[in-house]
């Protein structure tokens, strides 16, 4: 298996920080898994720590057959940026990882001030879907076989991301 991420980024995307910026650090994810909970504020911090010097990227890898919850929040994440509110919901969906059936979804849709009528729609969607389906192909022709999976600068990374290793990591190929 490759170690390659695959495809590259490109504006497809969801990305936070410069494009021009010296590391890129791509997140493989599932809403409803532990570890991506876990995770989340591990990401946030790395994020803090180095500015503008981090481009974060995440792509939908939903474990389905272990994660019920998982393809429908995908979904609605993807449904959220059709309005440009992917990085609210993608936070608010790890932030209440217990309150992802739809009942849930509708309520972080609503807490967001989305358009509901357009997120219903959206939500059932053949782009919303095969956006959540290109990512997670891609997922599985880049070597992930569960979440969360990082990649930086293209590479795999295989290293620790607990109690600040992910960024003490990211800093040390600064130098």
């Amino acid at each position: 298996m490759s170690n390659q991420l695959k495809p590259a980024v490109d504006g497809h995307d969801h990305s936070q920080g410069p494009r021009s910026a010296p590391l890129e650090l791509v997140e493989y994810g599932d809403y409803q898994c532990s570890y991506c909970g876990e995770a989340y504020p591990e990401v946030k911090a790395a994020r803090q720590a180095l500015g503008d010097k981090l481009r974060f990227v995440f792509r939908n890898f939903p474990l389905t057959e272990a994660h019920p919850h998982a393809q429908q929040a995908a979904l609605a994440a993807e449904a959220a940026a059709r309005q440009g509110k992917f990085w609210e919901m993608h936070d608010a969906l790890y932030e209440h990882q217990d309150q992802l059936d739809s009942a849930g979804l509708q309520q972080h849709a609503q807490q967001l001030e989305l358009d509901m009528d357009q997120f219903q729609s959206d939500l059932k969607s053949s782009a919303v879907t095969e956006k959540v389906e290109a990512d997670f192909e891609s997922g599985v022709r880049s070597g992930v076989n569960g979440t969360p999976a990082f990649f930086v600068n293209g590479e795999l990374y295989q290293g620790n991301w607990q109690d600040g290793e992910l960024t003490r990591f990211l800093q040390s190929q600064l130098q």
